[in-house]
């Protein structure tokens, strides 16, 4: 079963950038499909960009298309999520996720979550 642990979460002011890292370990990384999701105080988790086993494919949500940017790297079993251009509604504990079913679904809620990383943006 792997393992995700997230890191790069923390403050910035609006306009800023952030990086979050997510490592895999204990399973095949290149066997999962990797997503990040988000959750607001009082909001329910919601999508926010998937990638595929290969990097491929690649989804978002509407919300930060344009200004967040996923990857992977296969070699170092690795997920990244390049935030740029932040704003305080993107405020919210970012979790990564793997799944290893046949297709990828970017909305569907994979088995495997990390223990999230805080992003704050101060206004």
């Amino acid at each position: 079963q792997v393992q995700l642990v997230e890191s790069g979460g923390g403050l910035v002011q609006a306009g800023g950038s952030l990086r979050l890292s997510c490592a895999a370990s204990g399973g095949t990384f290149s066997i999962y499909h990797m997503k990040y999701f988000r959750q607001a105080p009082g909001k329910e988790r919601e999508f926010v960009a998937a990638v595929s086993r290969t990097g491929g494919s690649i989804y978002y949500a509407d919300s930060v298309k344009g200004r967040f940017t996923i990857s992977r790297d296969n070699t170092k079993n690795t997920v990244y999520l390049q935030m740029n251009n932040l704003k305080p509604e993107d405020t919210a504990v970012y979790y990564c996720a793997a799944d290893a079913r046949a297709t990828l679904v970017p909305y569907s809620r994979p088995p495997y979550w990390g223990q999230g990383t805080q992003v704050t943006v101060s206004s």
